[in-house]
């Protein structure tokens, strides 16, 4: 697969209510917001879709909002699928601070390698599935998506848990997160001694 051979759906929609409602893909980290930075992880994208409240960004994107805004992250999905062309979709939340383009084709080669598998998703330290830091095969995510009877409010696992998926050890704390303050300030200590991430 070349690096033009998918698109990026990075939901950014989220209430953020454990940080008090803060714009969260606004938050900086290292002078770089949250978002920026997921979206340098991904630049190689044919599209990138963001879906949420439009936001500045360094570089273009196509924006869409879900139906009702602040539906989860199925209803997110929904609408960032409505702008999706390409045969793969990477799937990214907007708060992943040190995800980079190295771990995006990580999962872009593992979903290459095997054509019967249906997606690539990254496993945390804990052994937790990250369903926002994976890469979907486009037509069985969206008939996946398309079974769901009611997306807003629905757990993404309802779409991604029938499909066949390669899970990928997250080596470099990619798939971390920011939920919390506490998360953020972690990220901001992190960043601090270490290089940026890579687009």
């Amino acid at each position: 697969m070349s690096s033009r051979e998918f698109d990026a759906v990075v939901l950014a929609g989220g209430a953020a209510s454990r940080l008090g409602g803060e714009d969260k893909p606004a938050l900086l980290v290292a002078g770089t917001s949250l978002l920026d930075r997921v979206l340098a992880a991904c630049d190689d994208a044919e599209v990138t879709v963001v879906v949420g409240p439009e936001r500045a960004t360094r570089r273009a994107v196509r924006w869409v909002r879900e139906e009702p805004p602040g539906g989860g992250p199925v209803a997110g999905l929904a609408a960032g699928m409505g702008e999706v062309a390409a045969e793969v979709t990477l799937l990214l939340a907007a708060d992943l601070p040190f995800l980079d383009s190295a771990t995006v084709r990580r999962l872009l080669e593992a979903l290459a390698a095997d054509p019967e598998l249906d997606a690539a998703v990254l496993v945390d330290a804990g052994g937790r599935d990250q369903l926002l830091t994976a890469a979907y095969r486009t037509a069985p995510l969206r008939a996946a998506l398309a079974a769901v009877p009611q997306p807003h409010g629905a757990r993404l696992r309802a779409v991604t848990g029938g499909l066949r998926t390669v899970r990928l050890r997250d080596e470099v704390g990619a798939a971390v997160d920011c939920d919390t303050w506490e998360d953020v300030e972690r990220a901001r200590e992190r960043a601090a001694h270490t290089a940026p991430p890579t687009g």
